[in-house]
């Protein structure tokens, strides 16, 4: 076999961990638009809106140190996919009397990818699926 015919085979689990940090990447350009009230990852901090180190089942209200409104700390939500995906299409209609001022994110495909990229964060802002 000549050298410009050689390939090197990449293992499947190689293949999968830059899948996924590609997807990862790709998600993360849907948080773009969250970002000037929200904070995500090592070292987010609280902004006009709370930080979202691990939403995934957090209750609503409840993030340190941020001023909530009595309609989050009393919505009795507890932050998972569905719930997630619902709030975000229309969050005045998931949550009346929330102080999030955002017309919400119709596109279901850009909700998805936005809860892939927010979910992989744990609450310490460590993420734990492209490492």
């Amino acid at each position: 076999m000549k050298p410009e015919q050689r390939f090197v085979a990449c293992p499947p689990r190689a293949r999968r961990a830059r899948s996924s940090r590609r997807a990862t990447r790709n998600h993360k350009e849907h948080f773009n638009k969250c970002l000037a009230c929200h904070a995500i990852g090592d070292g987010a901090k609280n902004k006009v809106g709370p930080e979202l180190n691990g939403l995934d089942g957090r209750k609503s209200g409840t993030a340190p140190d941020y001023n909530y409104s009595d309609a989050n700390k009393n919505s009795g939500i507890t932050w998972n996919e569905a719930q997630f995906k619902d709030y975000i299409k229309d969050p005045k209609a998931k949550i009346p009397g929330t102080k999030m001022a955002f017309a919400g994110i119709k596109n279901d495909k850009e909700v998805n990818d936005l809860w892939a990229f927010i979910s992989q964060y744990d609450k310490d802002g460590k993420d734990g699926k492209t490492k």
